[in-house]
């Protein structure tokens, strides 16, 4: 393709809406133009790449007999209804109404359209397994779309969902499409590991994110240096052993501690070490209210309590709704109260001794309080987040932090859906069972991004071989001296049976092109310049930044050695 008939506006000076360097680079390169927040055009280099990654998914999903499909994106609020989710997805979800008022929503993920299609059309066991796939975009409305294509409210997406009639099956297929996801990102040049998660608003009870490490990722991985461990945060185990304190209770103390607000506040007021704070906190799950215990240096994880309570109906109480049941603000809440409010705890808040707790009056606390004395605990367990250093659950060392940004995640969905949507089949007895269901994600267009976080150099994108847009860029310095327009032309009509070629024949100054060239990132750059008349071009890697002078007939070989080295 030559430059002059491509669309590529490529930016001299750094973008100042952009964060992060996959987002900066994307738009200094001309790959993506923003419309709006969170919703971007893929422009022509983009568009390949997109192209590029897709083929390699698709040739994964066909090596596991996945069947490709097309499914609506526009999905009826009746499925969303019959699964429960059209409330419970809540403001991410963009609902639309179409001429006759019936209701619509442009849809986030696919698992209601994808189980009505087989409820419909599959019925005996013997048609099963079977996994169906899709490439397609979605939408959710993002509250602060970010990063780029990392964070946006329309994006591109490879769905997939497997049905089966018993979980050996499941196992099985979840296994191979764990084992393709693999494949596929390095295939694709990113740098991917598979960590324990959580599902979230899907639903289901076993699955695993592929995360690629970068420093602006959204998602913190725990992991081992020692071992395979892997998982998010918000699932990573706390090891908890008994370590209770030997110190004598001493006298339980209301103290004033005007203007008081946070545990860092009481700390410095009291100059004492949070690890002898307990904070209270209260939720409201499935409707109750709770108070959960934490030790003052340690953060409660949501999704722990989530799991705990097996429901997904848990919110951070109001600050009315907490005045009104203890009588005081956030900030003097404490476990020391005769209100009717079921109190749970962290494993670590039964160590302590002589704590310090809110007052439930504002501006109060109590100093030595103590477990049992002074408040009862109804349940301990592991609600709060890891901290780096600490035991790892497989005994391997300490845990260790990095950030990752999600590129796919797998999921077990077993008949969470099957069971709400009445999506059965007759098994080999001819009695009625509720299909059990897998689902397989991989974010398409966040793949594109997380590709430039982890190559890319301080001048621009360096593609993997697997995914670039171009193989070459064939650039005539002065395409205005006929030796290099007739070296060029010719160059550039044999690589192009060969390669993929940019050729890049645009009137601009060397500078420009060779500026453009390093931000665009094709593989080898080929340049016709001062000695064409000899036949002699320059010959650059992008990854290394290593060249050589070669004469035309030796051109191939030497790109053919080149395309062996480089990944």
């Amino acid at each position: 393709m030559r430059q002059t008939k491509m669309f590529i506006p490529t930016l001299r000076e750094e973008p100042a809406e952009a964060e992060a360097i996959s987002h900066k680079l994307l738009l200094k390169a001309g790959l993506i133009k923003q419309m709006t927040s969170g919703v971007y055009s893929y422009l022509p280099l983009a568009t390949r790449v997109l192209n590029n990654i897709s083929h390699i998914v698709r040739e994964e999903m066909e090596n596991i007999d996945a069947v490709e499909v097309s499914m609506p994106v526009m999905q009826q609020k009746e499925l969303w209804e019959e699964s429960k989710r059209w409330e419970a997805y809540g403001p991410e979800l963009m609902r639309m109404k179409d001429r006759h008022g019936r209701e619509f929503a442009l849809g986030p993920t696919h698992e209601e359209v994808f189980t009505s299609l087989v409820r419909d059309e599959l019925k005996s066991y013997k048609r099963l397994p079977i996994t169906l796939f899709q490439i397609q975009t979605k939408f959710r409305d993002e509250k602060r779309p970010r990063f780029g294509l990392l964070r946006g409210r329309e994006f591109i997406m490879k769905d997939a969902y497997s049905f089966h009639s018993d979980e050996a099956s499941l196992d099985e297929t979840y296994q191979a499409m764990y084992q393709a996801y693999s494949t596929i990102f390095k295939r694709v040049g990113i740098s991917a590991r598979p960590v324990v998660a959580d599902s979230g608003a899907i639903g289901g009870n076993h699955t695993h994110e592929f995360m690629a490490l970068s420093d602006i990722g959204e998602d913190t991985i725990v992991y081992s240096e020692h071992s395979d461990y892997a998982a998010n945060i918000e699932k990573a185990e706390v090891v908890y052993e008994a370590n209770p304190s030997n110190a004598s209770p001493e006298a339980l103390e209301k103290i004033d501690t005007p203007s008081v607000k946070t545990v860092k506040d009481l700390s410095k007021h009291l100059n004492i070490g949070l690890d002898k704070i307990v904070k209270s906190m209260v939720f409201k799950v499935d409707g109750e209210y709770i108070m959960v215990l934490v030790r003052g240096d340690h953060e409660i994880n949501d999704v722990k309590l989530k799991a705990h309570f097996a429901t997904d109906a848990i919110e951070m109480a109001t600050q009315d709704d907490i005045f009104n049941l203890l009588g005081a603000n956030p900030g003097s809440l404490g476990p020391i109260t005769d209100k009717d409010i079921t109190i749970y705890a962290d494993n670590f808040v039964q160590d302590m001794a002589n704590i310090v707790v809110g007052a439930n009056e504002d501006d109060y606390h109590y100093i030595n309080a103590n477990l049992e004395r002074d408040f009862k605990v109804n349940e301990f367990g592991d609600f709060r987040f890891i901290l780096e250093g600490e035991p790892l659950a497989d005994g391997s060392g300490e845990a260790k932090f990095k950030e990752g940004i999600e590129v796919g995640q797998v999921f077990k969905l077993g008949t969470r859906y099957s069971e709400e949507m009445n999506a059965t089949f007759l098994n080999q007895d001819g009695r009625s069972e509720p299909l059990i269901m897998g689902c397989y994600g991989i974010g398409v267009s966040r793949t594109l991004s997380a590709i430039v976080e982890q190559n890319h150099d301080d001048n621009g994108v360096i593609w993997p071989k697997s995914v670039t847009p171009f193989d070459v860029h064939l650039i005539t310095i002065n395409p205005k001296k006929e030796e290099q327009q007739v070296l060029g032309d010719k160059l550039y009509t044999s690589l192009s049976t060969i390669y993929d070629v940019l050729y890049d024949d645009r009137k601009e100054r060397a500078g420009v092109k060779f500026n453009d060239a390093d931000l665009i990132g094709l593989p080898v750059r080929v340049v016709v310049g001062k000695r064409a008349d000899e036949q002699i071009v320059e010959v650059k890697r992008r990854d290394n930044g290593e060249g050589d002078e070669v004469h035309i007939d030796d051109l191939t070989s030497h790109l053919t050695q080149i395309f062996q080295e480089i990944k």
